[in-house]
């Protein structure tokens, strides 16, 4: 490596660094766990402000999963986390979770995005509960409806039973920023 090089390298590596820092907020794992409630019925309520025929689907739906995260990237190197709850909305039973992505690709800036996924057969929300999930690939589409941010709905479908919104700072948005994100059940909030 040259010398040259290296102070973009430390650079990229503190910014990935840096987002992974993201926690719920609070002292004990109960207010940890009210945080992370709090953040999962704003980013429901965005959702269904960007789409207000949305909360029906969610509503009726077996469970779903609302998640806040914060995307770095730094030159080719990049790095998101977050954390969030899935519900059965058969059972009201909240599975407190978290989430790591690292990837790769020209750019830079830090991104909030916030994803709801939404589970349409029992056995999917399952497997993502006691299994956790890991997107290896990337799915790519927008929707936008004007310059304003204001969104049309749509979703990414990843595997059968499940559909992926992403909420982003314009308004709802399918983009590729699933490829080599984990997410699994938070063991200090469950």
């Amino acid at each position: 490596m040259r010398w040259k090089a290296l102070p973009l390298v430390v650079a990229a590596l503190a910014a990935v660094a840096l987002t992974a820092c993201k926690s719920p907020e609070g002292e004990t794992p109960e207010e940890k766990r009210a945080d992370v409630r709090q953040i999962s019925h704003e980013v429901l309520t965005e959702l269904y402000e960007n789409d207000p025929d949305l909360r029906d689907v969610v509503e009726r739906s077996p469970g779903y999963a609302a998640f806040s995260n914060r995307s770095t990237k730094i030159l080719l190197l990049g790095s998101e986390v977050g954390y969030g709850v899935a519900v059965d909305n058969r059972t009201g039973e909240e599975t407190f979770m978290r989430m790591r992505g690292i990837g790769a690709g020209l750019g830079m800036g830090v991104t909030t995005f916030r994803v709801v996924f939404v589970f349409h057969e029992e056995d999917v929300l399952r497997r993502f509960i006691d299994s956790g999930w890991d997107f290896g690939g990337d799915a790519a589409a927008a929707a936008q409806k004007d310059e304003t941010g204001a969104a049309v709905g749509g979703n990414i479908t990843v595997e059968r039973g499940m559909s992926i919104y992403q909420i982003t700072d314009d308004g709802l948005a399918l983009t590729g920023t699933l490829g080599g994100t984990k997410y699994w059940k938070d063991d200090d909030l469950n």
